[in-house]
C-alpha cells in the first residue's frame, strides 16, 4: 500500500548539512501494523514524517498505491493527507481555547463553512469511541495527559482515515495510561486500520506486526 525507494534525507544544521536517512527503502502492506524504532536521533521519525509525507526527502520515491506522491504538488499533497493520513504526535497538539469537540473537529475547520451535522456526529461517535464521550465540552487544560492523547487519536479517527502514524503516542505517558493507549490503536489495527508508530519502547514495539530497526539513518 505505502513505498518507499532508496529515501534519502539531510538537515542543515549551523551550516552543516547532516545526513539523517540514507538510502532507505520499506514497504507498508495494507491494514498492517509496523512499529519503527532505533535510538534517539537515529532517524526513524523522519522516517515516518517522510512516509506521512509531512516532511519531502532529498532523493528517491514514496508511493501510495498507484500514485507517486513525490511527484505530487503541496496542494495535492494535503488533500491526500485530509482524506487518507491522519497523525498524532507525543504531544496531541490540542488547542487550548477549544473545547475537546471542537478540536475533534478540526479536520473539518479549513474554511469559514459550518461543520456538517454529520461531521459533529462523527466526532462524538470518535469521542465515545476513545471513552470520552462525557468529556465533548471540556477544555483540554481540565482533562488528564492520557485523556488529552485519546483527544488527539478521536481527531485522527474523525477523517475515516486510512493509515495512522503515531510518533511516541505514549512517550510523555505513565506506564498505565500508556498501556491503555496502545491497547486503543491494538483495537483500531484490528478493526482494519493501518498503523505506522515511532517507538522507544520495546515492549510496545513488539505488539506490532512487524519492526524496523533503523540505526544511524539505516535500516538494520
Amino acid at each position: 500500500m505505502l513505498s518507499a525507494r532508496n529515501i534519502t534525507k539531510s538537515f542543515n544544521t549551523d551550516g552543516n548539512v547532516v545526513p539523517v536517512l540514507k538510502e532507505v527503502s520499506v514497504d507498508v502492506g495494507q491494514g498492517e501494523f509496523v512499529s519503527i524504532v532505533g535510538r534517539s536521533g537515529s532517524g526513524k521519525s523522519t522516517l515516518m514524517n517522510v512516509l506521512s509525507t509531512l516532511v519531502r526527502p532529498d532523493d528517491g520515491e514514496l508511493h501510495y498505491h498507484e500514485d507517486n506522491l513525490s511527484a505530487l504538488s503541496d496542494k495535492k499533497l494535503n488533500k491526500l493527507r485530509q482524506s487518507d493520513f491522519s497523525v498524532i504526535f507525543q504531544f496531541h497538539h490540542l488547542l487550548p481555547y477549544l473545547t475537546v469537540l471542537e478540536n475533534t473537529l478540526l479536520p473539518f475547520m479549513q474554511s469559514m463553512k459550518p461543520v456538517h451535522k454529520s461531521s459533529v456526529e462523527k466526532a462524538h461517535e470518535c469521542l465515545a469511541r476513545v471513552g470520552l464521550a462525557d468529556k465533548a465540552d471540556r477544555l483540554p487544560g481540565n482533562l488528564s495527559g492520557g485523556e488529552q492523547q485519546r483527544v488527539a487519536i478521536a481527531r485522527a479517527l474523525v477523517k475515516s482515515s486510512k493509515v495512522l502514524f503515531a510518533d511516541e503516542p505514549t512517550g510523555s505517558l505513565d506506564k498505565e495510561t500508556g498501556g491503555q493507549i496502545m491497547e486503543l490503536l491494538s483495537e483500531l489495527h484490528g478493526e482494519g486500520l493501518s498503523v505506522v508508530m515511532v517507538t522507544h519502547d520495546p515492549v510496545y514495539a513488539k505488539r506490532a506486526q512487524r519492526i524496523i530497526h533503523i540505526e544511524d539513518g539505516v535500516i538494520v
